[in-house]
């Protein structure tokens, strides 16, 4: 297979879109298990895209139970240099209502139990992550997203919790008070283990509700996100059709690509060889 060079991670409604060509799957083996389900690799508006659903067909995975790094290497696999993911979010303030559109470019790691790097086990390694996504593929997502009907927010702080549970009151107040725009459960370990293995990594966030701070507002309910998602369903679908070309398009952000060149601070004497063996699969001149 020649190598697809850009993917989309998302649930429902972004593996089975409307207009896709040359269409296969395939179920990929990594050194760190299975990924969430089979890829679906397709083209789009004349480029050829990966498309992944992060918590399996039929969302049967916890956000714990997401096995981002089997996600990551298989994409990494493929070849995929830039990913464009979707996320169900809640808001934390009041600009950023339901239905809305938001890109982040900032992001608070609240998860406590999940896998979050490729390294451990003999090799340490240490990769800057200051911006956790990647601005060019943002500037492409917010201007896209200016040219539809929709309201939409470039820039915001994203909480990643843990979960399942959403938060109470007072975690809703603390992050408010931090400055903080957006909760999920979705961004970590995703964007970090992109970024370690050299992927460029976008996040689109989708407003379902208002958490728990707002007083004017229900509760967080899950059949609200699930509607809400659904209702912006064709809006997520026409924003990815809009920015696969220009994303495939934008010159390579070197600064990402090669962000785990000098990561590895382990002498090369003692490193394990099973962790190297399993690490050449996501981390370039191991």
């Amino acid at each position: 297979m020649e190598p697809v060079k850009i993917a989309a991670i998302g649930g429902s409604g972004l593996y089975a879109m409307d207009g896709l060509e040359q269409v296969e799957e395939i179920t990929p083996d990594t050194p760190f298990g299975p990924p969430s389900d089979a890829i679906t690799v397709a083209t789009m508006a004349g480029e050829r895209i990966a498309f992944l659903p992060r918590h399996g067909r039929g969302h049967r995975l916890l956000p714990t139970e997401v096995p981002s790094r089997a996600n990551i290497a298989a994409l990494k696999g493929l070849g995929v240099e830039k990913i464009v993911a979707f996320s169900a979010v809640g808001s934390l303030c009041e600009e950023y209502a339901p239905r809305h559109f938001v890109v982040p470019d900032q992001l608070i790691d609240r998860t406590r139990h999940r896998p979050d790097t490729f390294f451990g086990d003999g090799v340490v390694g240490h990769v800057a992550f200051a911006d956790p996504f990647a601005n060019n593929i943002g500037a492409i997502l917010s201007e896209e997203l200016a040219q539809m009907d929709v309201t939409a927010h470039a820039g915001g702080t994203l909480v990643c919790m843990e979960g399942p549970l959403f938060s109470t009151r007072a975690e809703s107040e603390l992050y408010r008070s931090w400055g903080a725009h957006l909760i999920n459960m979705s961004a970590v370990p995703e964007s970090k283990l992109a970024r370690e293995a050299g992927i460029e990594y976008g996040l689109i966030c989708m407003v379902t509700d208002y958490d728990c701070w707002h007083t004017e507002h229900d509760d967080v309910d899950i059949q609200v996100v699930l509607e809400t998602l659904k209702l912006n369903a064709g809006n997520a679908q026409e924003l990815l059709r809009r920015v696969v070309p220009r994303v495939a398009a934008a010159p390579r952000n070197e600064k990402i690509a090669n962000a785990a060149q000098f990561a590895v601070i382990t002498d090369p004497a003692l490193r394990t060889e099973a962790t190297v063996a399993r690490l050449r699969a996501v981390i370039d001149g191991m």
